[in-house]
């Protein structure tokens, strides 16, 4: 084929996000490296597969079954990517071969048949083609009506699940316990859609996922495997996801992957999909929850877990190639059909932003809201889990020392929300573990190690500073504890914890994902720190370096722009003839890809984890400005301890950022401004606010997209505010 049409994903919206703009860029590369010419259709100017040095035609416009027709007749493609788009190109696909417009075109679908797309979009037809080779699913019925809906739930019994076909994220999807719950919430969801499944409850079962890899001469590979800390009930966009699986043995993990490759392998997915089981841990019983033929988060989560990169080859399956023939991109040693080792584990969190809503729930379900995610790397599940919760920049200081405060900790555990993990680790300090399990049905061997991390706390608690020994020392930086939260526990400051790490000797090793499990030597840029080892991987003899931070977690108002922006700068540094270094958490963005930059840490964007990177590889500087936020919180720090920062000075930073020095120098400038006072206690407020009058509005530094910021109409919103 010459000209390939690729449908992009539009929009970033929950459930389908950067992760997009990652496979769609990995598909371009992959076209254009076989001479095809690819015509675009993505109206999101944020992203990275919009730059004009990928795609040879961009066309910004809705991805929908009109204007895909208008493009169509206009450039004439011989073939159509669906797979790259997320749901969005998914549906427009299947929308333009209902009406016959692929074919009136002679337009080929690349990749996964649209049968088997709508076999497993379909809730029916899935059904239906699952039980044709005996597998089990739960026991479900395909409605398309409130009345139908509330017949079917009668007949399995409550509490049932209510699943939306062709849907995003879980969208208008949820649990009912009984019949005005369900009537309820039929109404909504069929808003969304024409289908509905109504299935029953697996309550407490574990949630497992695999990565599946599958070309047309039915070659077929698991790339990874995942489970969910969560059981079911709780959508795995919201749910803590950890690679490899932690609590299932040899013969359950072969089972699950040899009936994962014998449902791809019937429904003739070709390229990559995801399958998701609800797997009961003491009968041993499975029930497979569905397939997504296409890439997904949880794709992009896998590629970056692994360093297998999913989409990539995925673009290749789908012109035809074999998984034998292809090799792979990272290692440079092996071919595409070698599955994944991992010798270390990886920790996915989801970010929610819910506080930016007045009156929304923070209860999580099967209907997805988080709208982004971080994800660690660690040498055991403690480190992983430590590291991935401050990278939320959310109880900013890992599992303990944070500042959230939760009423009802039992309440808390049985009715999830987006504070579950830090009840946790609080219930175990008063419950006992079987007592937890009970009331959240998560893995006893979850619980314990999260107690192994309270347990250590508290005995740091129980010591004095100047009696911290080294082993202790060095036992707390192995569970993942941080300097600063060493640091609060002695009421002391990071620096002094750095300097006694220092005096003894204890620094972080730089360890490689190299896929395989050092079975075959590797050469792959992705890395990470890790307290658990003896030795660095690499050597850093490298100079000429450049270090770029990243912009952690998708949240509102710091989305996939900062990816974008970090992506150019490394791009123009490169084309100046310096190495670049990233620094970055989120496995939904290019930037973290592994052809973006020559070394990509996997690391938090703390001062601990940068001063680290920085003592390590002695970079020319960094660039913090392509980050957005997270980086300009720690630049005046950086800039203290003595790393050179390129750009801004960070005093300049500083006097943008607080709101105090910025107003002053309006001040000194004469330029006209709010009246304002900086505050220090609610007497003060009440005061400034009674001279001006109200409305006032209350604004702090160092935030970003208004997060925090408050107007108050009286004296009784500003004393709660």
């Amino acid at each position: 084929m010459k000209k390939i049409l690729l449908l992009g994903s539009g929009a970033l919206q929950i459930g389908q996000a950067g992760e997009f703009d990652y496979s769609g860029s990995q598909a371009i590369k992959a076209l254009k490296e076989e001479g095809i010419s690819v015509v675009l259709i993505n109206p999101n100017i944020a992203t990275i597969q919009t730059s004009d040095y990928l795609a040879d035609k961009i066309y910004f416009l809705p991805v929908n079954s009109y204007f895909v027709e208008k493009v169509i007749q206009k450039e004439k493609p011989e073939g159509i990517l669906l797979s790259f788009g997320g749901q969005t190109a998914l549906n427009c696909g299947v929308e333009l071969h209902e009406k016959g417009l692929l074919q009136k075109y002679g337009v080929e679908i690349l990749g996964t048949p649209i049968q088997a797309v709508m076999d497993c979009e379909d809730r029916n037809l899935f059904s239906k083609r699952l039980q044709e080779i005996k597998l089990k699913i739960p026991r479900s019925v395909a409605v398309s009506s409130p009345e139908q809906a509330l017949q079917a739930a009668k007949k399995i019994g409550y509490p049932v699940i209510a699943r939306v076909a062709y849907a995003l994220g879980g969208l208008g999807s949820s649990l009912s316990f009984n019949e005005q719950e369900l009537k309820q919430r039929m109404h909504k969801a069929f808003s969304f859609t024409k289908q509905i499944l109504i299935e029953e409850y697996l309550e407490g079962w574990k949630e497992i996922e695999y990565e599946v890899v599958r070309d047309s001469q039915d070659n077929c590979i698991t790339v990874c495997n995942m489970e969910n800390f969560d059981p079911m009930g709780i959508h795995t966009g919201e749910s803590i996801v950890v690679a490899p699986s932690q609590t299932i043995d040899n013969h359950e993990y072969h089972k699950l992957r040899k009936i994962s490759i014998q449902v791809i392998r019937h429904l003739n997915i070709i390229g990559e999909c995801n399958i998701q089981f609800a797997f009961h841990k003491n009968s041993g019983e499975y029930r497979i929850i569905e397939v997504n033929p296409r890439l997904s988060r949880s794709s992009a989560l896998a590629s970056k877990a692994t360093g297998y990169p999913l989409a990539f080859i995925a673009a290749k399956l789908a012109l035809g190639f074999s998984l034998v023939d292809l090799p792979n991109s990272i290692t440079k040693k092996t071919k595409a059909c070698f599955e994944p080792a991992l010798d270390y584990v990886v920790v996915k969190i989801p970010r929610w932003d819910l506080t930016k809503f007045k009156r929304a729930s923070n209860k999580i379900g099967s209907e997805m809201k988080s709208v982004g995610e971080v994800m660690s790397i660690g040498r055991n599940f403690e480190e992983a889990l430590q590291k991935a919760l401050r990278m939320l920049q959310v109880g900013m200081y890992g599992l303990v020392c944070n500042d959230i405060h939760i009423k009802d900790l039992k309440k808390e555990l049985e009715n999830p929300t987006d504070k579950r993990i830090f009840a946790v680790a609080e219930a175990v300090k008063s419950f006992s573990i079987p007592e937890i399990h009970r009331l959240t049905q998560i893995d006893p061997w979850f619980l314990y190690k999260i107690k192994n991390i309270v347990r250590l706390h508290q005995k740091l608690q129980a010591q004095l500073f100047s009696e911290l020994t080294e082993e202790l020392l060095i036992q707390s930086k192995k569970l993942g504890f941080s300097d600063k939260q060493i640091a609060l526990i002695f009421g002391k400051e990071e620096q002094d914890v750095r300097e006694l790490r220092k005096k003894h000797s204890v620094f972080p090793f730089i360890k490689q994902i190299d896929t395989l499990a050092a079975e075959y030597p590797a050469q792959t840029n992705y890395l990470y720190l890790t307290y658990n080892s003896v030795e660095d991987d690499i050597d850093f003899k490298e100079k000429n370096n450049v270090i770029v931070l990243g912009s952690g977690s998708y949240r509102i108002g710091s989305s996939v722009e900062f990816d974008w922006c970090c992506v150019n700068t490394v791009i123009c540094l490169r084309s100046l003839g310096y190495k670049t270094i990233m620094i970055n958490y989120n496995p939904e963005t290019v930037s973290t890809d592994y052809d973006i930059c020559h070394r990509l840490y996997f690391e938090e964007l703390s001062f601990e984890t940068v001063a680290d990177i920085y003592e390590k590889e002695n970079p020319e500087g960094i660039i913090i400005s392509m980050g957005g936020q997270i980086p300009n919180n720690i630049a005046f720090k950086c800039a203290q301890y003595g790393l050179n920062i390129l750009g801004t000075s960070p005093k300049n930073i500083d006097q943008a950022e607080n709101r105090h020095k910025f107003s002053s120098l309006l001040d000194h400038l004469h330029i006209d401004q709010p009246e304002w006072k900086e505050l220090t206690n609610i007497q003060e407020a009440k005061e400034f606010s009674e001279k001006v009058g109200y409305p006032v509005l209350i604004r702090p530094s160092y935030v970003l997209s208004g997060a925090a910021m408050s107007v108050a109409l009286n004296d009784s919103e500003l004393v709660d505010y």
